[in-house]
């Protein structure tokens, strides 16, 4: 889009992209029952895997008040703790503990992301206006609403990252998070359309985190934390809006100064189809393992050729991994891995430990377990190419797959048969077969913190759709409370 002109009052067109974001979350009427029957499965697997998160010290040593004893009692709660916050660092804790083991949903196109990110604002926002109602005795929120906030934000962040790529720029993708919560969350807020725009448009001039602590030689724990800052933001420019901040009409567009001439080399930010459900009904879920979804189906393929190689692992020669170009762009990684957030985002790492043990789980890239001095030997002979059918699949809209091709040669020329996996598990293609695993994943991971009679409760608010969408925000919320 050309960059916006004042006319002769002096007044600003607003960026069209701002007026499309704003109409959408205020004005859409979701009608798939695909989506809202997804959002639900997101809804669920992203609150497991929070809790989950919160057995490792790395992740709950940042959740709480910002500082000691600033909390906020009838305020947003951060599910599987007793914390009671305002809603900006409620935002930050649960977003932080969803994301913080990459085992939450995907999203892959030119750019990629995690969806369920955007849950850290919604669920924050959501139980706080809706505990606020029931203290005055007002009618406030239902799980619906935190469902249709879901799926919207599903869109606006998949939707903006089906055809912009904003790691080649070097931006991360919680800007999309950034995004998205800000919309709808300013909606639960009950801004108008103006505010929507001037929330979304700061959410915009706040630019984009660099991709740093994603790549070697810095990988680290912000990778794991950085959405919950951006879902977290999101609800402050929110609230701002909502108290008649003023906006900017050409955050994207002005020249020199505006997001696309400043920070995405003077490339247009533009819609590359309508919104809709198109990004929840697509989602692709982690259902197996933990593991960086680029590399999901090479896991899947490692795991299959286990038995012919965990007692032969000496007589390798070499382990032939071919993939896409994206996997190869971000977790292609050779040498040394210096901490967790290293080992999930190396192709190599989880391929070496799903040839050697079968499985993977979170503890895998734990020190204890990368101390093994297996899993760099079998590192050290893999050989990783760019399967360029793959690639085009790959971005493929019908059919977006992430396709893995995964042998290994042994000395004196014996080799197994080359496994190739094109969808993953958690794929739309392969929901059948996905779901009741996802719904293991789920009960498994809440027992991981709450006790057998709470899991049993929550399993039958959450089991039955309809009930679980009438349910109000703050009797589901206290559910996950301990």
């Amino acid at each position: 889009m050309a960059a916006t002109e004042p006319d002769q009052g002096g007044r600003v067109e607003v960026d069209r992209l701002l007026q499309e974001i704003a109409d959408y979350t205020l004005t859409a009427r979701i009608d798939s029952a695909e989506a809202w029957e997804t959002a639900r499965y997101g809804l669920l697997d992203a609150l497991g895997c929070g809790l989950l998160a919160l057995g490792y010290p790395a992740c709950s040593k940042l959740i709480g008040p910002v500082v000691p004893e600033a909390t906020l009692p009838g305020g947003a709660r951060v599910p599987g703790t007793a914390y009671e916050l305002d809603p900006v660092q409620a935002a930050f804790c649960t977003g932080a503990i969803i994301r913080w083991l990459d085992f939450n949903d995907t999203f892959l196109a030119a750019e990629w992301g995690h969806p369920s990110d955007n849950l850290g604002g919604i669920l924050a926002v959501a139980d706080y206006l809706d505990r606020r109602a029931d203290r005055e005795g007002r009618a406030g929120l239902t799980m619906r609403a935190v469902l249709e906030a879901l799926i919207k934000a599903y869109e606006i962040q998949g939707v903006l990252a089906l055809n912009h790529s904003f790691n080649r720029v070097g931006l991360d993708h919680v800007l999309l998070v950034r995004i998205a919560t800000t919309a709808v969350v300013t909606r639960l807020l009950g801004g108008t359309r103006d505010q929507v725009i001037n929330a979304v448009s700061n959410a915009f001039l706040d630019g984009g985190a660099l991709r740093t602590y994603r790549h070697a030689p810095n990988t680290g724990s912000r990778k794991s934390w950085a959405a919950g800052d951006a879902t977290s933001r999101a609800v402050r420019l929110a609230l701002m809006a909502r108290l008649g901040e003023m906006g900017y009409p050409s955050a994207l567009t002005a020249p020199t100064w505006g997001f696309q001439d400043a920070l995405f080399r003077h490339q247009p930010l533009t819609l590359a189809q309508p919104l809709g459900s198109y990004v929840i009904e697509n989602i692709l879920f982690k259902v197996a393992f933990p593991a960086e979804f680029h590399a999901q189906t090479a896991v899947e393929a490692a795991m299959a050729l286990h038995p012919q190689v965990h007692d032969h692992w000496e007589e390798i020669e070499t382990v032939r991994i071919e993939t896409q170009e994206s996997a190869i762009r971000i977790i292609d990684k050779t040498g040394p891995l210096k901490n967790p957030a290293d080992r999930d985002h190396c192709l190599q790492y989880m391929v070496a430990v799903g040839l050697l043990k079968g499985s993977l789980t979170a503890a895998d890239y734990e020190d204890a377990a990368a101390a093994d001095p297996r899993i760099d030997q079998v590192r050290s002979r893999m050989v990783v190419t760019e399967d360029p059918q793959f690639s085009a699949d790959y971005l493929d809209p019908a059919k977006r797959s992430i396709g893995n091709a995964v042998q290994v040669v042994f000395r004196g020329g014996r080799s197994t048969e080359k496994v190739t996996v094109e969808y993953p598990i958690g794929h739309r293609r392969r929901r059948a077969e996905g779901i009741p695993l996802l719904l293991e994943k789920f009960e498994r991971n809440l027992r991981t913190r709450l006790a057998p009679q709470t899991v049993d409760r929550i399993r039958d608010a959450c089991m039955d759709q309809p009930r679980l969408e009438r349910m109000p925000v703050h009797e589901f919320l206290s559910l996950f409370a301990t």
